[in-house]
């Protein structure tokens, strides 16, 4: 790493910190169905929120305009207070998103200015920023589903925000990581196409888990290592919908079946990168994160189980979901050192 470089880099990682902490927070709001709470979106009047309980009785008579409260909480003797409470994260979320464009934006703009940046993190920061900007159009597009006629976002668009804050996190760490370890070197093409290989499975395992969580499908086929009724393939999966294509990416058993069967997926593609490994002269950063993405995946994979047998309580949720976000990081880390 180059001293030159240590300011951008503490930058990026801190974007990268700030990413890890919204999609917590974006976990939260999704497990206390809180994305409904703030029925519009303005860039600088919602910055904070009402500060008066005037302002928060026209928050809530407006909320009661949409179909959550007209549909559901109407029947669940929702008051004020039930009100301020999934305002608060949805509100949290949307101002961690504020807070991330600042801390992208005008730090960006100081480097250019002092000529802190190559032509190359020029273009990289350029995307980085687009994501970014794309990511907040995602969310508005994502709640705007819920707003309409059906109280309950398009699992679609969750997972599709849920996937894209993933994927911009693990853009924002490549781009550091280029600048922590400047110097190249050959490319280990065998494991680095395994890597490549893993590393889709497990963002169409994220994507899956946005489909589980928009679907409710965790609280369904408590069971393991089979699904209901002690079958691995459960009928119901064909039943709930007409087509294959809608089995396996409307229906909630078919939904679940496929996050089960991509988890086993995932971990094999890591244990074969680990075994495959062996036969290398690694460096001690390519150990290490082969070394970790084992350990993290069975992590992940135990979380996974018992977030389904406990039927998704609100802690079990958020750490499988905390969990991936670290998966994902050892996978870009690790895909990284052995293609530079």
């Amino acid at each position: 790493m180059k001293n030159e470089n240590k300011a951008v880099i503490i930058w990026l990682l801190s974007g990268c910190l700030l990413l890890f902490i919204m999609v917590i927070v974006g976990g939260i709001t999704r497990l206390t169905n809180s994305g409904l709470s703030m029925t519009d979106w303005h860039l600088v009047t919602d910055t904070f929120p009402p500060l008066s309980e005037e302002k928060w009785s026209q928050a809530f008579e407006e909320y009661k305009k949409f179909p959550e409260y007209q549909k559901i909480n109407i029947h669940n003797d929702f008051q004020l207070d039930d009100y301020k409470f999934i305002y608060f994260w949805e509100w949290f979320h949307r101002f961690i998103g504020r807070i991330i464009g600042l801390v992208f934006i005008v730090p960006f703009i100081y480097f250019l200015i002092k000529k802190r940046l190559s032509s190359e993190t020029i273009k990289k920061c350029v995307v980085l920023l687009s994501m970014g900007a794309f990511q907040g159009f995602l969310g508005w597009f994502m709640v705007r589903s819920g707003l309409i006629d059906n109280p309950d976002v398009s699992h679609f668009r969750l997972s599709l925000h849920l996937t894209f804050a993933f994927i911009t996190f693990a853009y924002t760490l490549w781009v550091a990581l280029d600048l922590i370890y400047p110097d190249r070197k050959p490319a280990l093409l065998s494991l680095q196409k395994i890597a490549r290989f893993t590393l889709f499975f497990l963002l169409l395992q994220i994507i899956y888990g946005g489909f589980v969580a928009g679907l409710n499908a965790g609280l369904i086929h408590n069971h393991w290592p089979l699904m209901s009724d002690g079958e691995f393939f459960h009928e119901s999966i064909t039943l709930e919908k007409d087509s294959w294509l809608l089995r396996l990416t409307e229906g909630k058993s078919g939904v679940q079946f496929v996050h089960r069967t991509l988890a086993y997926v995932v971990v094999g593609f890591i244990l074969l990168l680990s075994y495959k490994s062996h036969k290398f002269d690694l460096t001690k950063q390519q150990k290490s994160g082969i070394n970790v993405l084992v350990i993290i995946v069975f992590l992940q994979f135990s979380l996974g189980v018992f977030t389904l047998l406990y039927s998704v309580p609100l802690w079990l949720g958020l750490t499988h979901q905390i969990m991936a976000f670290f998966l994902l990081t050892a996978m870009t880390y690790t895909l990284h050192r052995l293609s530079k």
